[in-house]
């Protein structure tokens, strides 16, 4: 993903300040000075790299999934910092405006206690967290707007799937289904680096929501 955002700048007009590898990543010092950082690293590695990128006042965009358990602590850090922070399971800016329909879709079935709704979500072999981030924040979502029904949630590890989520809605002699499915990975990219422009110059803790403003 790293390289990916790099490769897609130039044609989104962002200047890269520089790129920190694995080998780097416990040398802050050696950190080039940026206006944002975008981190698609791993799970365990986001809140030293956040605290350190606050601790330089440096703005972040945080790609990587499976860290939730600090977000408390993360947030008053921005807080401190003055920072500003755009923090999201998932850039594409499809899939943010796809979990805008599930609110709506939340909203209208809700009501009908005959549909029973259910998410399931596929990606690739090697993604370590399951349920994805996207698939959470799905289910998060259909409870904003009011399902307040069980909600089964599954997931599929296989192969070299992008990523694909599925909302349903079932009823006796009837299923409605709505599915975002990634082509490939460049829509996360894109959708980071609009992050990246956007949180450029605020201060707070964001998500994409705010970035689409939906």
């Amino acid at each position: 993903m790293g390289k990916l955002v790099e490769s897609l700048c130039p044609e989104l007009g962002i200047e890269v300040a520089g790129t920190v590898d694995i080998d780097e990543a416990r040398s802050p010092d050696r950190w080039p000075a940026a206006d944002v950082a975008i981190d698609f690293s791993a799970a365990e590695a986001v809140p030293e790299n956040l605290r350190r990128l606050a601790a330089r006042g440096t703005n972040v965009v945080i790609g990587t999934t499976g860290w939730s358990a600090h977000e408390a602590e993360l947030r008053r850090e921005v807080e401190v910092k003055h920072i500003g922070v755009v923090a999201a399971p998932n850039f594409a800016l499809g899939v943010n405006l796809f979990a805008a329909l599930a609110g709506r879709a939340a909203e209208l079935f809700g009501p009908h206690a005959g549909f029973g709704a259910w998410i399931h979500e596929a990606h690739h072999a090697a993604k370590r967290d399951a349920p994805s981030g996207t698939a959470l924040q799905l289910q998060h979502v259909l409870r904003e707007h009011g399902y307040e029904r069980p909600i089964d949630v599954s997931s599929t590890r296989a192969g070299s799937i992008p990523g694909t989520h599925t909302i349903g809605f079932d009823a006796a002699g009837e299923t409605i289904t709505l599915t975002h499915a990634a082509r490939d990975r460049s829509g996360f990219a894109r959708g980071a680096l609009a992050a990246a422009k956007w949180v450029n110059g605020r201060k707070g803790w964001f998500t994409m929501r705010d970035v689409l403003g939906v």
